[in-house]
């Protein structure tokens, strides 16, 4: 049985969509999927940016320590279940992550209320950096969220711009592992535009 990564970042919208295919077919099928981190605020360090792009940098950069914190203490399988309670109040619900809002994710996942103060805390940009690094050394090349690896090997994507029914989905990830067989294979691309439809 394969063993599938996917990286991403929680403020990215089309991952969102990515993981909630990714698990909901691993689920169906067996397939151990492992969340990671990376972040596309220091993918993109160093870059102009303005405007809501900006912010969405602005939250990256806190929200990855926050998520490099909780890992820290709990391990790596901290990431997926504070991703799933913070990616619903970013991505479904639409709401500003207030303090509350971040205390209530915490608290959801068992995690230390005490782990909403690591949002400013810039000691943590060495750990975010290398949960970043681990993505791009994964797929070899620089990109941005989401990146799959079956075991271990990465590609960019996939992006979706729907959730999927679970038989739809099925056959995404069946199709994405055979494609990981074939050390020949290298990309796969259509135009797209976004951000990606979210069902609640």
């Amino acid at each position: 049985m394969a063993d599938v990564d996917l990286y991403l970042d929680p403020v990215c919208p089309f991952s969102w969509v990515t993981a909630r295919w990714l698990l909901d077919a691993g689920r169906a099928t067996g397939t151990p999927v492992t969340l990671r981190q990376m972040s596309l605020a220091v993918l993109n360090a160093g870059q102009e940016t303005e405007g809501k792009q900006q912010r969405m940098m602005e939250r990256s950069t806190r929200l990855g320590r926050l998520f490099a914190a909780a890992v820290g203490e709990r391990g790596p399988d901290a990431f997926a279940g504070l991703y799933d309670s913070i990616g619903r109040r970013i991505h479904v619900d639409g709401e500003d992550l207030t303090a509350t809002a971040i205390r209530e994710a915490l608290a959801e996942n068992g995690l230390a209320q005490r782990l909403a103060e690591t949002q400013d805390d810039a000691g943590l940009d060495e750990a975010v950096k290398r949960a970043h690094q681990a993505s791009q050394d994964a797929l070899g090349d620089e990109a941005g969220s989401p990146i799959i690896a079956v075991d271990g090997r990465a590609f960019s994507g996939p992006v979706l711009t729907r959730t999927l029914k679970t038989a739809d989905g099925v056959r995404l990830l069946q199709a994405v592992l055979t494609i990981a067989t074939v050390p020949e294979f290298a990309a796969l691309q259509r135009p797209y535009e976004g951000p990606p439809t979210i069902d609640a």
